[in-house]
């Protein structure tokens, strides 16, 4: 009979039939069965001597906690409440029935902690577990690239100008420093007067008058920075180098903006910047039709979906001068060449053919001919048409990283989490990829 109250709880988890539950205790096995994933954590979390004894989370409960973000798609905050709230969760990360869960600040701090060179010895370490050889040995692998956007505003000129005015301002303001005058709001109205209008003419002394308030800013902050440097003690630590930096900064987004707008000349990707925030995102072109801004990865994926290799670019190389070189790394992680190779048609050269053969490549197939024939890449013009079918499925694997894995956009900071961001994820989506194939 169907109780009004319930009369006793119990202390210990109870199991879930469900399949996200499922999954993840699959993934929980793998973890455990593979103390060297742990390993690689536990160091690059000690290497700090301030860390090195704390006490708190353990190495294993920190890549776990990462781990689970990443495949649930969680926000810090929303990691916080599940952490406390849903058994499943807990349990996966090995957090105990009456363990306190730490606030969002230390989690964040802990996650990203984490290089992306121990997110790569990670990777590395996944794609050679015992479990993930059953499903994918690595004979068949099919190569393309994608971009991954950094989270920045379209790069303007004002916007960039009036953005270097309000950090310079904010900067002085939270330090002693008094001898400066605050001209956000007039950067501002500049800044959206020149957003309303139209002809480049027309848009020329408004650029000045904008400009004009960056040199008196930028005045100020050299002579904050002489004052730090005279007098050390008056100013928080990192005062000076922060200084030093926007004036780096200024010099940059200043240059670009007088070539750019009142002299009339085509300022090359390289001597630009898109964002003083994010200085590292590269400009990228894509068939000549979008731009975006952030970094171009390059992924080589198995038969069953799991990423093999991931390499973030600098700038925007072509695709035929990558060939070789992700062949290459193939071998260095995988210990072997795979016999058939399926590449995007930006891959495709004659020359790309001859280094792949030498290098042990039996099968070759690039989407576009590029003038070859099918039997100067394959061995027929069969297996030239498996491959060339094969090939396709690394579209759907870019779009499932980008749909469930948030790959399509980076919302870290600076190049080394930029870095972190997105070959935390690939770990992610290869334990999920493994974890499947164990249900």
């Amino acid at each position: 009979m169907r109780q009004k109250f319930k009369t006793k709880n119990t202390l210990t988890f109870q199991t879930s039939n469900n399949k996200k539950a499922k999954l993840l205790e699959a993934i929980s096995k793998i973890i455990s069965k593979n103390p060297k994933l742990i390993e690689n954590v536990w160091q690059d979390l000690t290497k700090d001597k301030k860390n090195a004894g704390s006490k708190g989370l353990s190495a294993d409960q920190v890549f776990r906690i990462a781990l689970l973000k990443n495949i649930e798609g969680l926000t810090y905050d929303q990691l916080v409440f599940h952490l406390a709230e849903t058994m499943v969760y807990r349990t996966f990360c090995n957090i105990g029935f009456a363990d306190k869960i730490p606030s969002r600040s230390s989690l964040a701090s802990l996650i990203k902690s984490l290089s992306p060179e121990v997110w790569e010895d990670i990777q590395v370490i996944t794609v050679n577990m015992p479990e993930a050889k059953k499903i994918d040995s690595g004979k068949k692998a099919r190569t393309d690239c994608t971009v991954v956007k950094s989270k920045i505003l379209k790069p303007f000129d004002s916007q960039l100008l009036y953005d270097l005015i309000r950090v310079s301002v904010r900067k002085l303001k939270k330090s002693d420093f008094t001898g400066y005058c605050d001209r956000t709001k007039q950067a501002k109205r500049r800044m959206l007067e020149l957003r309303s209008t139209k002809g480049k003419e027309k848009r020329k002394p408004i650029y000045k008058e904008l400009l004009k308030v960056t040199y008196e800013t930028m005045e100020y902050v050299g002579n904050a920075l002489e004052d730090s440097i005279l007098n050390p003690k008056k100013y928080k630590n990192g005062f000076t180098l922060d200084l030093a930096l926007l004036l780096i900064k200024a010099e940059v987004v200043v240059s670009q903006t007088v070539r750019r707008v009142l002299k009339g000349e085509s300022v090359p990707a390289l001597e630009k910047y898109v964002s003083i925030f994010e200085t590292h995102a590269d400009i990228i072109v894509k068939d000549n039709r979008e731009t975006f801004y952030g970094h171009k990865i390059c992924l080589t994926a198995g038969v069953s979906n799991m990423i093999f290799d991931c390499k973030i670019l600098d700038g925007n190389p072509a695709d035929s001068s990558l060939a070789v070189e992700m062949i290459d790394r193939l071998k260095i992680k995988l210990g072997k060449v795979p016999e058939e190779v399926a590449m995007d048609g930006g891959f495709a050269s004659k020359a790309n053919v001859k280094d792949l053969k030498i290098a042990k490549v039996k099968e070759i197939c690039f989407s576009k001919k590029r003038g070859m024939k099918e039997e100067d890449m394959c061995s027929s013009k069969k297996v030239y048409k498996k491959l060339w079918k094969f090939r396709a499925g690394v579209e759907g694997v870019i779009s499932w990283l980008k749909r469930v894995f948030s790959l399509d956009e980076c919302p870290w900071k600076s190049h080394r989490s930029f870095k972190s961001y997105v070959l935390s994820n690939i770990v992610a989506a290869n334990f999920v990829t493994i974890g499947k194939s164990l249900l």
